[in-house]
């Protein structure tokens, strides 16, 4: 079983073909990437319409360079997926298009997935964790804890009510002229720095539950900046740096205290897979923390590669084959959606971001 995944949810166009195979190291045949770090790095963030024709300039090369890195035709494949939402709506459309076209063409199952269940199940790529799992998902438009019950299943558990932790990554490198991505330039620098010296406050620390809120912690960095005068030193910035990654891990670690809690209620948690997927999940800290908390608790702790925690055409086609395993395939008037939840049944949160 082969099937091509697309994804041009945000800032990378990516294409992949993966396989129905039990030996996880071959499950990828082929994938290709354009990172657009580029084009958005003078802006400090992700700018919607650069995105988009950068998705229409690349994707159709993309499609050709991994079906030949794949020794495919496109009549070879047995279902074509794309990501269909949440993310912006211009790119979701270059990528949800492209694929109805090709599965028009060659008269192959189209799979519109959801981009989240392509980060939930990605796991299940890279590690075959089985069913059911807790998953926490923290990215630049996504922080929220998941029980993953099965395909198409998810009981979402907790959200963020405002900003993402990626959002608060990159805002922050900002503030402190980091340049974009801010999560692995505020690493970096919170190398040199002292934790302890800017006492950040820690939005919704030990509340009940288990939903997140970064904005307000954004705006206590702004105004730490502020206190360190007009031109803060490289080590106030260190400092900075250091004392908002503490932070940030203190409160996805108390948060995930109570997500233990709530999963364990409906699945015993000892022995379960605690997964973290997304590119925040890259933060050596943030792992290390959450490491350690799965030991804690008597769970398994896992990861996907790095590669397939930030976004991937090959976590896309992976939710798409397993879709398609069970007979989950759309129809090509499948719609393209900015806003897409796994758990339709979870109460829409007041300020919750475009992409939650």
């Amino acid at each position: 079983m082969l099937v091509l995944g697309i994804e041009t949810s945000c800032d990378e166009t990516a294409c992949a073909v993966v396989q129905d195979t039990g030996d996880p190291a071959r499950r990828i045949v082929s994938h290709s990437l354009f990172s657009q770090l580029r084009e958005h790095a003078p802006y400090g963030g992700v700018v919607p319409e650069i995105a988009s024709r950068a998705h229409i300039e690349h994707l159709d090369g993309l499609v050709a360079e991994s079906l030949k890195a794949a020794s495919l035709d496109l009549g070879d494949l047995d279902a074509v997926a794309a990501t269909a939402g949440p993310g912006l709506i211009g790119g979701v459309m270059v990528g949800l298009m492209t694929a109805k076209t090709l599965a028009w063409a060659a008269n192959k199952p189209l799979i519109a997935v959801n981009h989240l269940e392509g980060h939930a199940l990605s796991v299940r790529l890279s590690d075959d964790v089985p069913f059911p799992y807790l998953l926490l998902l923290v990215s630049g438009g996504h922080c929220q804890f998941l029980s993953v019950e099965g395909v198409g299943q998810y009981r979402r558990l907790g959200t963020t009510i405002d900003d993402a932790a990626g959002e608060a990554f990159d805002k922050t490198a900002k503030l402190l002229g980091l340049g974009y991505p801010g999560g692995p330039a505020i690493e970096r620098l919170a190398r040199q720095g002292d934790a302890t010296r800017f006492e950040l406050p820690r939005p919704l620390w030990r509340k009940p539950g288990c939903d997140f809120s970064f904005s307000g912690l954004k705006t206590a960095v702004r105004l730490a900046l502020e206190s360190c005068g007009p031109n803060p030193s490289e080590q106030d910035k260190a400092d900075l740096a250091a004392s908002f990654q503490a932070t940030v891990m203190a409160v996805i670690l108390d948060r995930a205290r109570h997500a233990i809690a709530m999963f364990d209620e409906s699945h015993s948690a000892r022995g379960k897979h605690f997964v973290v997927a997304g590119g925040v999940a890259a933060n050596a800290k943030l792992r290390e923390g959450l490491v350690a908390l799965a030991e804690e608790y008597g769970m398994a702790f896992t990861a996907p590669p790095l590669r397939l925690c930030t976004d991937n055409g090959a976590m896309i086609a992976w939710a798409g084959l397993e879709r398609f395993r069970l007979g989950m395939t759309d129809t090509l008037e499948a719609p393209a959606r900015a806003r897409w939840p796994l758990d339709a049944t979870a109460a829409v949160k007041p300020f919750a971001g475009a992409k939650v």
